[in-house]
């Protein structure tokens, strides 16, 4: 993690909100980044977050060595050590247990979802990414993940003892990310918000819109940004690429739109979807795993098949009924106050670290 993707990727005021609410219930924060002297330009955002990094630009071998030497010193007062996520967690393990603190695995989706849909399952880069999870979470003190699915699945594939694992959720700022009356919403105009990579399966929404009255407002960059627009203006959609945004833009973007879609093959706990149910947006999502711990059908969301065609039929449905669209919307943004908002999950922290007398 460094903070410069962070911001380059326009996440970094959603990633540090719930640390500034933690330092204001009086917890210290350091951030341990892999970034180099340009995350220090950050620094001064941080409101009070303690910022090590790789200020020399050493190589990552020799910064990792060095941080087994230096964080005793520099974090000697830590209570607890934490990952953000799976990759580089046995860092963070192995510092941790050098000065004897305790060690939370934190992972938002399970990495090895991801590449054994890339790589396939019997891969090598699949069989790494099991070991790195299987280290990791048996090594920790407690597990953080953020569905009840990844709960179950991990303490089956690598029987994790229940009673040290916890489910706490990502979370959405429902103030920021809120219904605004004073925008128009543009009729048929449906917003994407997310990395444009194959697991997105996105070359199969511009295929369902083929054809469709809609505009599609597309936010994110990725790999495959060249070849979704070359995809778009060959089937003459109507589709806007507005590259990779600051998240605090993106409530006015999703208030515009009549829906928002996300296509994937599968997710973790997808945060842009919780973001634009938080605007009070009918959703359509694909019938995948993390979409389906999110969305209940007809209730909070629509879920649909991940093939053009079953995107398309979404599509048409949800656009052509105004009270399907009303009663999703409503039903949304109340799920995610009750579930997701930030203020739910500072308590969820504030409990874990609790459990280690912080």
């Amino acid at each position: 993690m460094t903070l410069s993707l962070w911001v380059k990727s326009g996440v970094f005021p959603r990633e540090i909100a719930l640390y500034r609410r933690l330092i204001q219930r009086g917890v210290g924060v350091s951030f341990v980044t892999y970034g180099s002297k340009k995350d220090l330009a950050y620094r001064d955002q941080l409101s009070g977050i303690n910022l090590i990094c790789n200020r020399w630009r050493l190589p990552n071998s020799l910064y990792i060595r060095l941080l087994y030497n230096f964080l005793p010193m520099s974090l000697s007062k830590t209570a607890v050590v934490k990952s953000n996520q799976v990759l580089g967690a046995d860092v963070a393990m192995r510092a941790a247990r050098r000065f004897g603190r305790p060690f939370i695995a934190r992972c938002g989706y399970l990495q090895s979802e991801i590449v054994e849909l890339d790589y396939g399952k019997d891969s090598l880069q699949s069989h790494e990414a099991q070991d790195l999870e299987r280290i990791v979470f048996n090594g920790a003190d407690r597990v953080v993940i953020t569905t009840d699915r990844i709960q179950q699945k991990i303490i089956s594939n690598y029987q994790v003892p229940r009673d040290r694992v916890r489910v706490i959720p990502n979370y959405v700022d429902t103030d920021l990310f809120c219904p605004n009356l004073q925008i128009t919403r543009i009729p048929n105009r449906v917003c994407f918000i997310g990395r444009l990579v194959p697991v997105k399966n996105l070359m199969a929404l511009l295929d369902g819109c083929a054809g469709l009255d809609i505009e599609l407002v597309i936010v994110g960059g990725g790999s495959q940004e060249k070849m979704l627009k070359d995809r778009a203006a060959q089937i003459g959609l109507s589709a806007h690429f507005l590259g990779n945004l600051s998240n605090e833009l993106l409530p006015d973007i999703l208030n515009s739109a009549t829906a928002f879609i996300l296509p994937s093959l599968t997710e973790g706990h997808p945060k842009s979807l919780m973001e634009a149910m938080s605007c009070g947006l009918p959703v359509i999502g694909t019938d995948v795993p993390g979409i389906l711990d999110v969305l209940k059908h007809r209730e909070t969301g629509f879920l649909c098949g991940t093939n053009s065609g079953d995107i398309r039929a979404a599509l048409q449905e949800v656009l052509g009924d105004p009270s399907l669209r009303q009663r999703l919307g409503v039903n949304a943004r109340q799920e995610v106050l009750d579930k997701y908002s930030l203020d739910r999950v500072v308590e969820l922290e504030i409990n874990l670290l609790q459990e280690f007398h912080i």
